[in-house]
């Protein structure tokens, strides 16, 4: 599985990129919103998950790859998410830090949203996002989302307020 961008490539991840992924699950200004300290087992585990979703879903986090150097400067995909009672279809990203600010996340969470209308043939998509994640707020609006409402969720560290952004397959 990959979609591709005009900077980026998609892909599913493997075994060789934990080192990258670490580098963003173990960055105290990156994972601010999990209130959690990622360990090397913590960051096995989200891996796997990833790779089980893959496997299971049909879609995943991916690893988030420049096309000009290769490098993997974050993940993006889709995932089901817990929503109250229900589950919904999560457009999610995470880029390294110094991958901030050069409409990284927007590319791909545009390439997401179209590949669960298009090929996932989904008629929404949505972003679970902490309340002062204000970049995270600014890439779902670019791409159409529009506030949906409040809740609490369960994290690693507790009960957390989130914001449910969504969008709807255009008729």
């Amino acid at each position: 599985m990959m979609i591709e961008t005009q900077r980026l490539i998609l892909r599913e991840m493997s075994q060789a990129d934990l080192p990258d992924l670490k580098a963003m699950l173990q960055n105290p200004k990156v994972m601010y919103a999990y209130e959690h300290d990622f360990t090397d087992k913590d960051a096995q585990k989200w891996l796997d998950r990833q790779r089980r979703r893959y496997h299971t879903d049909g879609f995943g986090l991916w690893a988030m790859v420049l096309k000009e150097t290769g490098e993997m400067i974050g993940q993006a995909g889709l995932s089901l998410q817990a929503y109250q009672e229900d589950q919904v279809l999560e457009i999610g990203y995470l880029l390294k830090e110094n991958a901030w600010h050069h409409g990284y996340a927007r590319e791909a969470a545009e390439a997401c949203k179209e590949y669960a209308f298009e090929v996932l043939q989904q008629d929404q998509v949505c972003s679970i996002i902490h309340p002062d994640n204000h970049a995270s707020i600014k890439v779902a609006e670019s791409i159409g989302m529009t506030k949906l409402a409040e809740f609490i969720s369960s994290y690693y560290n507790g009960d957390q307020l989130q914001y449910l952004y969504g969008i709807n397959r255009p008729l």
